[in-house]
């Protein structure tokens, strides 16, 4: 196959586990070096590469997954390969028994194949069955990884607005309402301990309970009476704009309030 390939006028890389074999493709004016993908950051020499071929080999691979992450990770952005296996529907169809043999250790489908193909990080371009059924051919792209920056940076500015928003307040005389997850998580991610007097919650299982890694007392809104707070932050997610009329009807109609959005902190003029 590297023959072949090489008639394409493109730079020719090769990798072979036998030693023996490493030194007839040399023989042969191939470039081949003596190794294994074995898994999923192993690096390769003149990588990244343009494009792939796995060809009749990827059923004979202890672990196609690993496999198939070590060669992904070794890949130019945008490159293509081939993976050609042969057909188990086929093998099925016609009974072909003499085909289960021992140094095939995986059989593929179309679907089995693709399933493989995907959850490794290529989309499939083109899948074909050929050569008289026996073998199916893919066409396969390498996946571009999700990029998940802007959680990052969407978390900076709602800490920015938060701290911006506290700095206001010196005494640190500010509550937070609201203790189901999403909550619970921004005080945490931000690190609001020390910097928030307590969090109210209307849920009286939660009530006397403290916030995971930031310790703060989770305490009923009848606190905002008994042990009042100069502001508060709502983060009730659709609750919200509710809790403050509950706040501005039972608490304390002046006291000051923002509400965390979903795109950053929204002040309340008093």
């Amino acid at each position: 196959y590297l023959s072949l390939i090489k008639l394409c006028k493109v730079k020719t890389y090769g990798i072979e586990a036998s030693k023996e074999s490493v030194n007839i493709c040399k023989k042969n004016g191939l470039n081949v070096s003596e190794g294994f993908v074995q898994s999923a950051d192993h690096k390769l020499a003149n990588a990244p590469f343009d494009a792939f071929f796995i060809l009749s080999f990827l059923e004979h691979l202890p672990n196609p997954n690993s496999i198939l992450s070590g060669i992904y990770n070794n890949l130019s952005d945008n490159a293509v390969g081939l993976i050609e296996v042969p057909n188990f529907d086929m093998i099925l169809q016609k009974n072909l028994f003499s085909e289960f043999i021992a140094d095939h250790l995986f059989y593929f489908t179309k679907e089995t194949l693709k399933r493989t193909i995907t959850q490794n990080g290529f989309d499939i371009i083109e899948s074909n069955v050929i050569w008289r059924d026996y073998i199916i051919s893919a066409v396969v792209k390498k996946r571009k990884k999700l990029d998940i920056s802007h959680f990052y940076k969407h978390q900076m500015k709602i800490k920015k607005d938060i701290e911006k928003y506290l700095s206001r307040f010196k005494n640190k005389k500010v509550a937070i309402w609201g203790a189901g997850h999403q909550a619970l998580a921004i005080i945490s991610l931000i690190n609001l301990a020390g910097k928030i007097k307590y969090v109210v919650d209307s849920a009286i299982f939660k009530q006397g309970k403290y916030t995971p890694a930031t310790h703060l007392a989770i305490i009923s809104p009848e606190t905002l009476n008994s042990n009042p707070v100069d502001a508060i932050i709502i983060m009730a997610a659709s609750y919200s704009d509710e809790v403050v009329k509950i706040i501005r009807q039972k608490y304390n109609k002046n006291i000051n309030i923002a509400i965390l959005r979903d795109y950053g902190l929204e002040v309340f003029k008093r």
